[in-house]
């Protein structure tokens, strides 16, 4: 028998589905960090809402639009 590898396979699939979904939310997240940002008053109230987000500045500073 050789039912190894589907097994591989499923493992492949699902680590290239759990790569795709992490780059998506990083970009998401640097998308949020940078609206944010724009909607803020000033500095320390950026750092705030961030913060209480769970985004960080930096993510921000990579996001690509597209």
């Amino acid at each position: 028998m050789t039912q190894a590898h589907p097994i591989v396979a499923d493992q492949s699939e699902f680590a290239e589905a759990r790569a795709a979904e992490k780059a998506e939310t990083e970009r998401r997240n640097a998308l949020a960090a940078r609206a944010v940002a724009s909607h803020s008053i000033d500095a320390p109230d950026c750092i705030a809402l961030l913060t209480m987000l769970g985004l960080d500045a930096a993510t921000g500073k990579t996001a690509d639009p597209l």
